[in-house]
């Protein structure tokens, strides 16, 4: 269950980032860097898009705290929103600019945000199967 579902975060893949921390390292000059995507998206569109990578699509019934995520062909319920998951000091929106690293160090993101729900709903899945053997 998650908390605030429609807070913004810029996702990235870890691999990449670690890359671009190893230019940081690699740069002539001591500097502060941003690594990030510079694009958003709320945790509901990370829920959406994990379930459209399983092949299922989620309807949205009621609100706040109330609210609940559906599966559109089964009607079962898979999503509850859950309090005690909201930050307290919730930052609505986070989002960075790389643009310096992109011209400094050559670091860019490569892998977008479909993409990389995509890698961690298909690591998750081969994790589960493990464990039901």
């Amino acid at each position: 269950m998650p908390g605030n579902i429609d807070s913004k975060r810029d996702w990235g893949y870890a691999p990449e980032y670690v890359e671009g921390m190893w230019r940081i390292l690699q740069a002539d000059q001591p500097d502060d860097f941003v690594l990030a995507t510079n694009e958003t998206h709320t945790i509901r569109e990370f829920i959406e898009e994990t379930f459209k990578v399983l092949g299922e699509e989620i309807v949205w019934n009621g609100k706040g705290l109330y609210e609940k995520g559906i599966l559109k062909y089964s009607g079962k319920e898979v999503i509850g929103i859950d309090p005690r998951y909201f930050r307290p000091t919730e930052v609505d929106i986070l989002i960075g600019d790389p643009a310096k690293a992109k011209t400094i160090l050559g670091w860019q993101p490569k892998t977008t945000f479909k993409d990389l729900v995509k890698i961690m709903v298909k690591s998750d899945f081969e994790k589960a199967k493990k464990r039901s053997l």
